[in-house]
């Protein structure tokens, strides 16, 4: 396949000590790294922190994956994972000492994942490149639309609305999904009624077809008079 296995994790919602793990520690050697994976498959024990990033996380924040950076979330998270693919592109490297039902580690992908992994991912390139960034695209009375991803290595885009009052969307030509990451109730409208109106709650994710071309989105319900945020993926514009 043309595309790779773009992704990235917003956080809706974290509890105390919450982390993920990404790209890797300045300074590790790939073949050490990689022959203490496969060890790990006989031992069931690796260093996780020897070699990977580790950074705390926080409620809304968005970290960006690009293929081949090494990933995983952490405990006391619930992520929401934006993907280019559900399941077909991502190789487990190590799956932290579980088993199958024969009491043996279960089978992963070294083989594979040694491929693909991009050894220049370390601390200095994740931090400045990764971690939460946000730039604000328009602020109005009751909106506010900012961009959190994804990196430019990536197909997707991201854009993250926080709104008291209706937001006008467009899907210029590709589709868009959506998934409401604060407040309890919103309702999709379509101005020209090519669609019924539909209520999505909390963490929800919706599809509106690129043929849709406009929608609103407002609080409404328990959610009415209060702010609420959605964030909306779709492919970029290549020029």
């Amino acid at each position: 396949m043309r595309y790779t296995q773009d992704e990235s994790y917003y956080l809706l919602d974290v509890g105390e000590e919450a982390v993920v793990y990404l790209g890797l520690k300045e300074g590790v050697y790939p073949e050490q790294m990689i022959s203490e994976l496969k060890e790990a498959q006989i031992s069931g024990k690796f260093d996780v922190e020897k070699h990977i990033g580790k950074y705390p996380v926080k409620k809304h924040d968005h970290i960006l994956i690009p293929a081949g950076t090494i990933h995983c979330s952490g405990k006391n998270s619930m992520v929401l994972e934006i993907s280019a693919t559900p399941f077909i592109f991502t190789f487990k490297l190590w799956d932290w000492g579980r088993v199958g039902l024969d009491g043996k580690p279960r089978p992963i992908n070294i083989g594979h994942g040694e491929q693909v992994i991009q050894w220049d991912r370390t601390e200095s390139w994740v931090t400045k490149e990764l971690i939460h960034p946000v730039t604000l695209i328009r602020e109005e009375e009751g909106i506010r639309e900012e961009r959190t991803g994804l990196h430019l290595q990536e197909f997707i885009e991201t854009r993250r609305h926080w709104f008291t009052v209706p937001v006008l969307h467009t899907t210029d030509g590709s589709v868009n999904v959506l998934n409401l990451v604060e407040g309890r109730e919103v309702i999709v409208e379509s101005p020209e009624g090519l669609f019924e109106p539909f209520i999505v709650h909390y963490a929800e994710t919706f599809i509106v077809p690129a043929s849709v071309e406009s929608y609103i989105i407002r609080p409404y319900g328990a959610s009415k008079g209060k702010e609420c945020a959605t964030i909306k993926a779709y492919v970029r514009h290549h020029a």
